[in-house]
Parts: structure tokens; sequence; C-alpha cells
């Protein structure tokens, strides 16, 4: 009879291998909710450019957002630091952020964004 070798891992590679996807999934839950916030905040400021309802200048653009910003739950940013800027092409709608989530002890996740769009007049 030919001795047959046992393969596997055993329970102290099991534990590392455990400990090392734990960590992963503990940064990716502090991690998803900051770009879940960053895509609703994409999707409000596209929404925003492409309402005709909405006027070109600085004021009803941030009430719009507000009202947007309520409704996706944004939190991280306010309506108030939008900046909105006039351009050849329309009017400029951009978000220039960072947030800064704890991690472990003293130590802190940042995450930089930036998005914008252009509302044009007219709709175009």
């Amino acid at each position: 009879m030919k001795n047959h070798k046992q393969q596997g891992l055993s329970l102290t590679g099991f534990l590392m291998v455990l400990a090392v996807v734990g960590f992963a999934l503990f940064i990716g839950m502090k991690l998803f909710p900051m770009y879940q916030e960053y895509w609703a905040l994409k999707k409000a400021l596209k929404s925003v450019a492409a309402d005709d309802t909405v006027g070109n200048d600085a004021i009803s653009i941030r009430n719009s957002l507000a009202k947007h910003f309520d409704v996706g739950y944004i939190s991280d940013i306010q309506a108030k630091d939008i900046k909105v800027e006039r351009s050849g092409e329309g009017t400029m709608i951009i978000a220039d952020y960072e947030i800064r989530r704890p991690l472990i002890y003293n130590l802190d996740i940042v995450g930089k964004f930036n998005a914008s769009e252009v509302k044009r007049s007219g709709g175009e």
C-alpha cells in the first residue's frame, strides 16, 4: 500500500487567511460608504446640470443641490461648499472635497474626491 501525504490548509494557515480576509472586509466597510456618497454626489450634479428649471446662477444651483443632497443622504459635503463658476461652455459646478474616517487607533482613511459638471444655458 502506498502512503498518501495529506495536503491542505492547517488551522494556523486558515486563521491567517481568515485574518487577512477579515481585514480587507473591514477596510472595504470603511471605504464603501465614502464612494457610495461620491456616486450619489455625481448623480446629483448631473441631474442639476441637466435640469432646465434650475437657473444658471449660483443660488439656484446650490438650492437645487441642497434638495438632492437631502434626498440622496449626502452629508459629507454641503451645497454651500460647491463651487459655481462661469466658463465658455456654460456654468461649471465643481465639488472638490476630502473625507477623513477613523480606521484603527490613530490611523485614518482619507478620500479625496473631485466631481464636476457643466450646466449649459438652454439645456443643450
